[in-house]
């Protein structure tokens, strides 16, 4: 079963509000502490017992820089910041910036296996598990890239491929028509061959036919040579 609920109100028992106290105040450290790493949050945290007792925790600003901050932050909000008071703000934001950078550095640098000295096994496994988160991340993007380029480089090859035929096609065509080309010639060729036979034959023939129809003549000639001399 259960543990009942607990009412909310003063322990009266000296014995059991002590232990309560001392279980409560544990874990309110601990979920402190916890929101100061997780969340990277400037956190100071005052608790005073029955017996008058300090118990404090700050985070890695310090108590003194957080309750500054906090009093200016008041001081801003109740719009009563005076110069001074503007100038111990912006170096207080400074000084915060600068505590920031300097952290981010020293994870990185821890990131990257360096400056491990005292630190514990808790810590140790707390990088460990951000560079296998981090791991993850970088393989996964790595195969996002890497899909990205095959598809591109699938689609120029589709593209190369389909001009490689296209080029085919026209090559084929061209030699097709290089071929009727070399036809016609052929066939203009032996067309001038036997028109320039048949202009040779016309003009011997031409030739000829003076030399029959001068022969007569000559006869005619010897004819009348002969009758003058009888």
């Amino acid at each position: 079963m259960g543990r009942g609920k607990i009412a909310i109100e003063r322990i009266d028992n000296t014995t059991n509000r002590q232990v309560t106290f001392s279980k409560r105040r544990g874990g309110l450290m601990k979920k402190a502490r916890e929101l100061a790493i997780l969340c990277d949050a400037d956190l100071a945290l005052i608790v005073f017992s029955s017996t008058g007792r300090l118990y404090d925790f700050a985070s890695s600003s310090g108590m003194e820089a957080i309750l500054e901050r906090y009093q200016e932050a008041k001081e801003e909000q109740c719009g009563v910041l005076n110069p001074t008071s503007e100038a111990k703000l912006w170096q207080r934001e400074v000084t915060t910036l600068r505590q920031q950078v300097q952290n981010l550095q020293h994870n990185n640098r821890q990131l990257l296996g360096e400056e491990l000295s005292g630190t514990t096994v808790r810590d140790l496994q707390f990088l460990v598990n951000q560079v296998e988160i981090s791991l993850h991340s970088v393989r996964k993007r790595k195969d996002q890239v890497m899909a990205a380029e095959i598809h591109q480089l699938n689609q120029k090859g589709f593209l190369t491929q389909k001009e490689n035929i296209e080029l085919g096609k026209k090559l084929s065509i061209a030699h097709e028509h290089n071929i009727e080309l070399k036809k016609k010639l052929s066939a203009s060729m032996a067309s001038s061959e036997q028109q320039a036979s048949g202009s040779n034959s016309k003009a011997a023939a031409g030739l000829l036919l003076p030399t029959r129809v001068r022969e007569p003549n000559i006869n005619l000639e010897l004819r009348q040579q002969e009758h003058e001399a009888e």
